[in-house]
């Protein structure tokens, strides 16, 4: 799907060298993709007020677990790597 809209953008914008129009065209396309296209259906992506509270924040704690998990991980296996950009935050 993103294949096809990104060929359709390039295609639109080639024509836009000819009419200006096309490119306003293909900025809506863009738009709508960004908008509906990548993450699913519109109302999955907006939520409601009681599906949006527990299943974000626990999406937001898994993430946040995993990402410590990888941060752990990678200090254990270059621990002079870690210390160096520790030492670069600091000062």
């Amino acid at each position: 799907m993103g294949t096809m809209v990104i060929s359709g953008t390039v295609v639109l914008v080639i024509l836009g060298f000819g009419n200006h129009t096309w490119w306003l065209v293909a900025v809506a396309l863009l738009f709508v993709y960004m908008q509906y296209g990548r993450g699913g259906t519109s109302a999955s992506s907006s939520g409601g007020a009681s599906g949006a509270g527990p299943g974000s924040y626990r999406a937001y704690r898994d993430r946040r677990d995993k990402q410590a998990r990888w941060d752990r991980r990678y200090r254990r296996e270059h621990p002079l790597e870690s210390r160096r950009q520790a030492r670069e935050r600091k000062g």
